[in-house]
């Protein structure tokens, strides 16, 4: 399952993210650390789902489908917080840059009103700027793969020039631990003027930094946007880099709550909120929905979680939803079951990466595919796209 880890220094609303994001319970207080181990739950990325465009009733073996929203589970890991230094012992130190290892993408979620300082403590709202949470993440991050390689990297060196090895390949097989990938190292590399072996510690980090844009891509969430300060911190960091979400985690939680509680109607990544049950909120819910609908729904349009979510696994780990089924003209599996898986696979990927996707032995028994909405056979190269519905004919 895809993993992507919720990350950043302490107190900026990681646990509140990841608890309304999961609705796990994730604990949840306003001092360095709380969370002392990285706890993983299941999020979702929703999709439209083909049931309402085919008319039929789809029965998920994973996630759910509602009111035709297809939610596909995701792995989500709350790390536990990253202070400065922590890739030299600081902090809690490099346990937590270890939790980062198989994730996907960090989401790295920054205090938007400035109300804590770098290191997590709480601090008068407005005096810490959070553009300068940003880098440190990314550099902390850097400099532990760089504490991985620089303990071996003259060996490695002489080792790839004396056996006549691929540098890509080692070093793909050296940070394999960290969740490299051999593609990633080789498009890395590419930015590189010098040879390999001419390289200095400079050298090293700005191939690394390169490498991890691709191996450890990085949403910013620019958190607590309820608060003073948060529109302006959050325009200026609209205007430094390129994909900044806002959000409110609390907010999102409040609703969650209120949702399970049975007060109120709401789906997450909704602008709005419908009160069922008024008789039972008392004054000061009210006002927290009231305060909520104003200040978080009408100004942003939404809490942001789910937007994170969707933007984590769409837009910067490109990858797409398609629903492989055994009878293409009933869109099912052998027991009748109507859409019942849907996987995410990367974008680019043809019926032939589909058939390992579900299983090895199908990949390597794969003969051609169906796409069952057109009824048709199709190339075992051609491109599917989001949302496609295909039937994998194997003889295994």
């Amino acid at each position: 399952m895809l993993q992507i880890a919720v990350t950043g220094k302490p107190n900026v609303g990681k646990s509140s993210f990841f608890n309304s994001a999961t609705l796990s319970e994730a604990e949840v207080a306003n001092y360095p650390f709380t969370t002392i181990d990285a706890n993983a739950a299941i999020a979702y990325v929703t999709a439209k789902c083909p049931c309402s465009e085919l008319d039929v009733s789809c029965n998920p073996r994973t996630g759910k489908c509602e009111d035709g929203i297809r939610y596909i589970p995701v792995e989500l890991i709350d790390v536990a917080g990253l202070v400065p230094g922590a890739h030299e012992g600081k902090g809690l130190g490099n346990k937590f840059l270890d939790d980062l290892s198989q994730a996907r993408a960090l989401i790295h979620i920054i205090d938007a009103s400035g109300g804590t300082d770098e290191e997590g403590n709480p601090c008068e709202i407005g005096s810490h700027d959070p553009l300068d949470d940003v880098n440190f993440l990314k550099h902390e991050v850097t400099m532990w793969v760089y504490s991985i390689l620089e303990r071996n990297w003259p060996r490695l060196i002489r080792k790839v020039m004396s056996e006549h090895l691929n540098f890509a390949k080692v070093i793909a097989d050296q940070l394999s631990g960290a969740g490299v990938f051999l593609d990633d190292v080789i498009e890395a590399e590419r930015i590189m003027d010098d040879d390999y072996d001419k390289w200095e510690k400079d050298d090293i980090l700005r191939f690394l930094d390169k490498l991890l844009e691709l191996a450890k891509p990085i949403i910013i969430v620019a958190n607590k946007i309820d608060t003073p300060q948060a529109e302006e911190n959050i325009n200026r960091l609209k205007q430094k880099y390129e994909k900044v979400i806002p959000t409110s985690a609390e907010s999102e939680l409040a609703l969650v709550n209120a949702t399970k509680a049975g007060l109120i109607k709401y789906k997450s990544g909704d602008d709005y909120f419908e009160i069922i049950d008024e008789e039972n909120l008392s004054q000061k819910q009210k006002m927290a929905l009231e305060y909520i609908d104003s200040n978080v729904l009408k100004k942003y349009g939404s809490t942001g979680i789910q937007e994170t979510i969707n933007t984590a696994v769409y837009d910067v780990l490109e990858e797409i939803v398609v629903y492989p089924v055994e009878d293409e003209h009933k869109y099912s599996d052998q027991k009748g079951n109507i859409l019942p898986d849907a996987l995410l696979i990367p974008k680019g990927s043809n019926p032939r990466d589909l058939a390992y996707c579900i299983h090895t032995d199908i990949g390597e028994g794969f003969t051609h595919a169906i796409d069952a909405r057109k009824n048709m056979r199709i190339s075992s190269e051609q491109e599917l796209k989001q949302s496609d519905i295909i039937s994998i004919i194997s003889n295994k």
